[in-house]
């Protein structure tokens, strides 16, 4: 199976960076590709150069919608916390007290997750902050939806318990 992955690396680089324009990015999504195949059964394929391919475009049209959601979110916040003057985007600022009261709430939050195991925390990141789904998050990490909904449920509840709502 691995000896199907070296043998077209070169090519799934080349598809990669066509299509998503980032030699990083391609270079991210071989990566990402090499610990599945490195984790897939190869006596269960029949045809491992098929197998290989199959992955390589999952793991890419994964990373497009994972961009796309990140995208989305990012103009859902623009849109509600900017204000339009004139035709410019302007910023609602908040003041002081508000800025405090957020930094402090930051800091638990961050103390919080840091009390977290760290498969826990690596999986509530993933899922929280990079915006994949739990299904993505289980491929990524080799592990079942069911452990990664366990995960992200028990940081969520022990979030609440230290920082509240």
């Amino acid at each position: 199976m691995l000896q199907a992955f070296f043998e077209r690396r070169d090519s799934l680089r080349r598809f990669y960076v066509a299509r998503l324009g980032s030699v990083s990015e391609a270079e991210d999504l071989l990566q990402d590709l090499y610990l599945k195949v490195a984790a897939a059964e190869a006596d269960q394929v029949e045809n491992p150069a098929a197998y290989v391919y199959r992955l390589a475009s999952n793991a890419m049209l994964d990373r497009l919608r994972s961009q796309r959601r990140t995208a989305m979110r990012e103009r859902d916040w623009r849109d509600s916390h900017h204000v339009v003057l004139a035709g410019e985007d302007v910023a609602d600022l908040p003041d002081a007290e508000q800025v405090v009261a957020a930094r402090d709430r930051l800091a638990r939050v961050v103390r919080a997750l840091d009390e977290l195991g760290p498969q826990t925390q690596k999986v509530f990141r993933l899922h929280k902050f990079d915006g994949l789904s739990h299904l993505e998050v289980a491929q990524r990490l080799g592990i079942s939806r069911s452990a990664v909904e366990k995960h992200v449920m028990a940081a969520l509840k022990h979030l609440l318990i230290k920082v509240g709502r």
